[in-house]
């Protein structure tokens, strides 16, 4: 019995993308893998089936303390699921609600984090959602923010971005890789080798090549608008919208920037998205 690697991000950070390219890379196909076909090779920790067997009764009647309590018997169902590593997205912060941990550390083998610039992340998650970009600030600046149960996945804990943040970066380790969405744009060759190599892969140059191409926005992007995507918001236009950087220089009033570097001045500065930072 393997244990679990958690692809981790904040809602709209780039864990799709992430788990594409993983299984392009490992199935090594000649097109791309289907995007509604990803949970053949990788799963959520939030999707009802892990937690079935723990509570009969109907998803929608299970509190959030009931959630928390089945987390555990969730994850030991996960890691039973395969012989080797499991490859598990969460979204969920690194807490403890109701005292109990959500990600279970010994049943972890490590984690890739994908974090992303909020002033970015917060228009993609108003379209994602069906709401203005004043709504997303709130969320974003929300500690109490979570998903919601709907009957396929049961309740998220996701806090604000700067606490999800927080909770998975703040204390380096070996079994934990952090990436920039804004590297993976614009450095891939060097970032999605990275992720490989913390996976254990020896991938050949030519393999990490095609599965960056058939992972890339576009190959995304013209799935979606060929057969959907079952993960779209109901709410959204399109789950893969633009896949840029930088867009909010274009898009966020000069008030709407403030709000947010207001409330995630300290972890925006750790990964170099304040405005008038530069990075290289």
């Amino acid at each position: 019995m393997g244990k679990i690697l958690w692809l981790a991000s904040y809602p709209k950070s780039g864990n799709t993308w992430l788990r594409a390219f993983i299984h392009n890379l490992m199935r090594n196909p000649a097109t791309p893998v289907d995007i509604n076909d990803m949970n053949t090779l990788t799963t959520g920790d939030s999707l009802v089936q892990w937690y079935h067997h723990l509570d009969p009764r109907p998803p929608l009647a299970w509190s959030r303390e009931d959630v928390a309590k089945m987390r555990r018997g969730a994850q030991l169902a996960m890691v039973a699921s395969k012989p080797e590593t499991v490859i598990v997205k969460t979204h969920n912060a690194l807490l403890s609600p109701h005292g109990l941990p959500i990600i279970q550390m010994d049943l972890t083998a490590g984690a890739i984090y994908v974090v992303r610039n909020p002033l970015d992340l917060v228009i993609s998650m108003a379209d994602h959602y069906g709401v203005d970009i004043d709504k997303a600030i709130e969320v974003l600046n929300d500690p109490n923010n979570g998903g919601l149960a709907d009957g396929n996945i049961v309740f998220e804990i996701h806090s604000s971005w700067s606490a999800h943040v927080k909770s998975w970066t703040q204390k380096p380790h070996p079994g934990l890789l952090v990436v920039r969405y804004e590297d993976m744009l614009a450095k891939p060759l060097h970032t999605f080798g990275g992720i490989t190599r913390f996976m254990g892969l020896k991938t050949p140059r030519e393999r990490l090549e095609r599965a960056i191409e058939l992972s890339s926005f576009k190959n995304l992007r013209q799935q979606e608008e060929a057969k959907g995507f079952r993960e779209k918001s109901e709410r959204g236009s399109k789950f893969f919208r633009v896949g840029q950087a930088g867009q909010w220089r274009k898009v966020l009033t000069p008030a709407q920037i403030d709000r947010l570097v207001e409330n995630h001045r300290e972890q925006m500065q750790r990964f170099g998205y304040l405005p008038d930072q530069t990075t290289g």
